[in-house]
Formats: structure tokens, C-alpha cells, sequence
């Protein structure tokens, strides 16, 4: 099958290249297998809602006004979309024995949604399933302003979701109204940050900023403005919200808006996608005085919503600045002032937005049986959302209660659209429990889903060198400092692989190096002396190994110790650390059998 699409993102909109390829695709699908439709309806729907895929898997938002949304999806929303359209590609082409050749026209121009999903396309489906090729420009029908105008109008009369994306706003630019250009332009920019389109989103706010003149109503610059920042906010272009954000306070002084510049200011800062650049004392200002203004607000209700709102704000910046009780009062504020003051209810989303912070906090705290309760409420009061599901499988890991972890991570998984943190949690309970190639196995599809993920090559490589494959190992530790060069993780396994090698140089620099960053690494401080041992140096190595049993009491550690202390033939000491690593490790075979060796001496 040849599909050409025009991918012109300004006159298409978002997803033009996804949208043809499911147009093409779903109708045989729905008729030879619909299960693949019904496991990937997300997904579908969001590329191509005119379709009328049915929606198996949905939040409670869905059935919310725009207002009470207050959850926009995060910056990765899309590479999940992305993923979930390919493997619907790969897995309904490989069912049928198709094959699709795209022909992309205005491939320069496409979204950032298109480039997104091509690139994991190809990435994720064999070349001989889907060919992508560049097609030719496809030109701009010469239109008059009048002749955009009879467009734009048709579309919005047909009732269409997916000009409504982009489309629409395209032709009235080019048409005669500039008021009604800044309308659909506006509307665009709305839709998209609802939809998780954050790229699409900047772009329409930017464009409906530049149509606005000096005498425009500030509530409508306001609107624009923001839904541009927190757009900006998604796509680390944080300088650019924070400029948006300042002329909006130099513009204006209406007290909820000046309370939500202040808050997203304080989110700026904390959340900066540069850690150099966080700065939890200055957010703490900019918080504070949301909370000043939003605590004024004379109506009732309106106060609830938006206090509860600024003081949950408050909390994320105080776990930040270290103070976790701190964080945990604000939120149970929160919780108490929205559960006393909001209507039966009203604001849904946020209410369990609070609840789930609050058992987080309470998890962190030490409160597991009050954390759960929250987190179970969260859950069933929004069972389709999966993110909750994932904090309840962490605290429940760290419980012991593992195969109820491992089934709230599947179900994370199979209520949301492919993401890595299931199956690299997954993968965690199933190193520890001897599952090696299960772990594995997770691990890898997490890769494949986001080759950025960097805890997981570092997860890898121990699995891989705990396999015999050092070079494996290797190549995941230098893939991920590639990614984050300062990660101690990734250098310790480096040096690690290094060790297996036999190359005891490059093992030492890389060890150094992260005992550089973190002189507390105390698996780096044993992997240090272990080397040193190897290498003959047994006063470094002494000294490396007794470093991290002071901050780790660890039988490996302790029999480590003990080996160099009989070689150094300080024999009554290797004994005592034989004898503790024994008690801590009744079970291992080596320490019993050189406790019994050395008693002989």
C-alpha cells in the first residue's frame, strides 16, 4: 500500500502522518481482529478521534467539564502515543501480511507530534512493514482571504474534531478576520494542551499572541499568555513561560490571576528540566504569595478550589527544600479545606489529586497503613488512570507485599498507554527475586519504549555482567553517561565491566570518578577495593572496603574484608568479620567455609 500524507504541520494540524496511517489501517483491522483495535483505542483516538474507535480505557476526566481537567498530560504523553500507534502498526501489519510505503510531503514542516511517532516508528517496526519516504512539497492552494474565510467556515460547520487541532486556526490567519483568527487560534492552543500536544500548543499560543494588539482585553492577552507559558513549561522552554508569566504581572493585578502567575512561577523553578537551575527558595516566595492572594478570595468555594490548589503547590516546594512534615501539613490543609469547603462532588479530579499527594507524603513518612487508604481511594475513584497505580506498587515493594506490587504495575500498564516505569519496577522485584531474564526482558522493552530512560542501562548492565556478559554491560554503562556523564550508577558499572575485563586502569579512573561525585557510593567503595585487592594494593583496598562497611553493614563487604585481612595475616580480625558476615549471611557457603578455615589457623 503507497500512502502519500502532507505533514504540514501550520495547515494539518497535529498527527496529520498518524491520523492517514490509522485512516488507512483501522477499518480492516476492526473487521479481521478487533481486539488490536480495543487494545490500542487510546492511542487511535487520539490521532484519529473522527474515526470513532470505542474507548475501552478512559480517566474520569473524560466526562469532566474543560474547568475541572486540571491534570494537563505530561511532557512524555506523546512518545507514549507514539509507541502505542507502533506497535498497532507492527502487530496489525504482521497479522495481515501488509506492508505500507508513506510517501511524507512537507516532511521539514511536520509537528511535532509526526516527528515524534516517525522516528519511533522507525525505531519499533521492521522497514519491510512500514517504509517511510520523503514525498514531494505539496503547495499551498493559492487562496484569497474571502476563499480561507468559506474554508475555515465549512470546517467548523462539519462538526470535525481534528481541524479543530490546527486546521481551522490555519485559514483564518489567512482570512480576513483577525478577531476570529485569535478565537480559533486560542481554541487550537486550548485543545492541544488538554490532549498532551505541547509542541502544537506553544505554537498556536505564539501565533495568537502576535495578532493581538495593544488595546486587547487583558483577560484574553491573560489567557493566551498563560496557556502559552504552561505550554512552554512542557517542552523545557522555561526561560520563555518566565517571561510570559513577568509581563503578565507587569500588565495586570486581577488576583486570581496574579495568584496562578505566582504559582506556575514557583513550578518553574522547582521543576526546571535543568537540575542547575532549580531553585526551591525562590519558588518558596513566588508560593507563598499565591497563597497570600488565593486565601483572600471572598467566595467560599472559590477559595477552596484555589487555595487547596496553591497550598498542594506550597507542598511539592517544601518536599523540595528537604522539609517533608512541612509538605505533609500543607496537603493535609489542603485535603481538609476542599473536603469542608467544595460542593459534593465538585472538582473531582483535584480532590484526588490531594488524597493520592497526601499518602504519598504519608508512604514518606513513614505511615504506610494511612498512605495506602489514600492511594486506594485515589484508585478507586479514578481506576483508569494509571499513575496512581504505580505509586501504590512502589509503597506496597517496599511493604514486602511484591506480587501485589507486581500486579498494580501490570494493571498500571495495561489501563495506560505504554510507558517505562511498570516494567522497570517490574523488573527491580525480579532481580531481586532471581528472575534474571525477566528482569531482562523488562528492562529491554523499557529501552525500546524510551531510549533515555537512564536508570534503566544502568539496571542492565548489573543484569548482564550478573550474566557473564561484561561487554554488554560495558556498552549500557557508556550508552547511558553518553546520557548523563555525572551518573554514579552508570560509572560504577563502567568500572565494574572494566574489573570483568581485565582492564584495571580504566575500572580505577572510573571508580575514581564516581567516588569523586558521591564519596558515600558504598557499592562503588567495595567495587574500589575489591580492584585494589585484584591488583595486589591491599592497604587501598583495606581502607576502600572498611569505608563501606562503616556506612554499610553488608556481608559481602565484611568477607571482602576479611580476605585481605588474612592476607595482610591479621587473623584474629578476619575472623571477627567472618564470624559477623556469618551471622548476617547464615546461609553463604564461601563465609562458612573460610570461617572454618581460619578457626584452624
Amino acid at each position: 500500500m503507497l500512502l502519500s500524507v502532507d505533514a504540514d504541520g501550520r495547515s494539518r494540524g497535529v498527527y496529520p502522518v498518524a491520523a492517514a496511517l490509522a485512516h488507512a489501517l483501522v477499518p480492516a483491522a476492526m473487521e479481521r481482529h478487533p481486539e488490536l483495535v480495543t487494545a490500542h483505542d487510546v492511542e487511535l483516538r487520539a490521532v484519529a478521534p473522527d474515526l470513532g474507535v470505542p474507548a475501552r480505557r478512559r480517566s474520569i476526566a473524560a466526562q469532566l467539564s474543560r474547568p475541572e481537567r486540571i491534570l494537563v498530560p505530561g511532557s512524555r504523553h506523546t512518545l507514549r502515543i507514539a509507541n502505542g500507534l507502533a506497535e498497532f502498526v507492527r502487530d496489525h501489519l504482521t497479522a495481515v501480511g501488509g506492508a505500507v510505503t508513506l510517501a511524507v510531503g512537507n516532511i521539514d514542516r511536520a509537528d511535532a507530534t509526526d516527528r515524534e511517532f516517525l522516528e519511533v516508528a522507525g525505531r519499533r517496526v521492521d522497514g519491510s512493514l512500514l517504509r517511510v519516504i520523503e514525498g514531494g512539497p505539496v503547495p499551498y492552494e493559492p487562496l484569497t482571504p474571502a476563499e480561507h474565510d468559506g474554508r475555515a467556515d465549512e470546517l467548523e460547520a462539519s462538526g470535525s474534531i481534528r481541524p479543530q487541532f490546527g486546521e481551522i486556526a490555519f485559514h483564518r490567519e489567512r482570512g480576513s478576520d483577525r478577531g476570529l483568527a485569535v478565537k480559533a487560534l486560542r481554541e487550537a492552543m486550548s485543545r492541544c494542551l488538554m490532549e498532551g500536544f505541547h509542541h502544537a500548543a506553544a505554537d498556536r499560543g505564539e501565533r495568537a499572541l502576535e495578532l493581538l494588539t495593544p488595546d486587547t482585553d487583558l483577560d484574553v492577552w491573560w489567557r493566551t499568555a498563560y496557556g502559552t507559558a504552561l505550554a512552554y513549561s512542557a517542552i523545557d522552554r522555561e526561560e520563555e513561560a518566565r517571561a510570559l508569566l513577568d509581563e503578565a504581572r507587569r500588565r495586570g493585578v486581577e488576583p486570581k490571576a496574579r495568584a496562578t502567575a505566582a504559582y506556575a512561577t514557583a513550578m518553574l523553578l522547582v521543576r526546571h528540566h535543568l537540575p542547575a537551575r532549580r531553585d526551591p527558595e525562590e519558588a518558596m516566595a513566588w508560593i507563598n504569595e499565591a497563597v497570600t492572594i488565593t486565601s483572600l478570595l471572598p467566595d467560599r468555594r472559590e477559595r477552596a478550589f484555589h487555595l487547596s490548589f496553591d497550598l498542594n503547590g506550597a507542598a511539592l516546594v517544601q518536599l523540595r527544600r528537604g522539609r517533608l512534615p512541612d509538605a505533609l501539613e500543607l496537603v493535609q490543609e489542603a485535603v481538609e479545606l476542599a473536603e469542608r469547603d467544595l460542593e459534593e462532588g465538585e472538582h473531582p479530579i483535584h480532590r484526588l489529586v490531594l488524597r493520592a499527594n497526601r499518602g504519598s507524603l504519608l508512604a514518606m513518612v513513614g505511615e504506610p497503613g494511612k498512605a495506602l487508604s489514600d492511594l486506594d481511594a485515589a484508585i478507586a475513584a479514578d481506576p483508569g488512570y494509571p499513575d496512581y497505580y504505580i505509586d501504590r506498587g512502589n509503597l506496597l515493594h517496599r511493604l514486602g507485599r511484591t506480587a501485589e506490587a507486581v500486579a498494580d504495575y501490570e494493571t498500571a500498564a495495561r489501563v495506560g498507554l505504554p510507558f517505562p516505569e511498570p516494567y522497570y519496577n517490574r523488573a527491580e522485584i525480579r532481580f531481586e527475586e532471581g528472575d534474571l531474564g525477566g528482569a531482562l526482558a523488562d528492562l529491554d522493552y523499557v529501552l525500546e519504549l524510551d531510549p533515555g530512560f537512564v536508570d534503566a542501562y544502568a539496571n542492565r548492565a548489573g543484569i548482564r555482567a550478573a550474566h557473564g556478559d561484561h561487554e554488554g554491560a560495558r556498552a549500557d554503562a557508556v550508552r547511558g553517561l553518553e546520557l548523563d556523564p555525572r551518573n554514579v550508577h552508570l560509572l560504577s558499572a563502567l568500572g565494574q565491566a572494566e574489573t570483568a575485563a581485565g582492564r584495571h586502569a580504566e575500572a580505577r579512573r572510573a571508580f575514581d570518578a564516581a567516588l569523586e561525585i558521591d564519596p558515600h557510593a558504598t557499592a562503588t567503595l567495595a567495587s574500589r577495593g575489591a580492584l585494589a585487592y585484584e591488583s595486589g594494593d591491599l592497604e587501598a583496598a583495606l581502607a576502600d572496603l572498611s569505608c563501606a562497611i562503616d556506612l554499610e553493614e553488608n556481608p559481602a563487604y565484611l568477607f571482602n574484608r576479611a580476605m585481605v585481612l588474612r592476607d595482610l595475616r591479621r587473623i584474629g580480625t578476619a575472623r571477627r568479620d567472618l564470624v559477623r558476615a556469618a551471622a548476617l549471611d547464615p546461609d553463604d557457603e564461601d563465609i562458612r567455609r573460610e570461617l572454618d578455615r581460619l578457626r584452624t589457623v
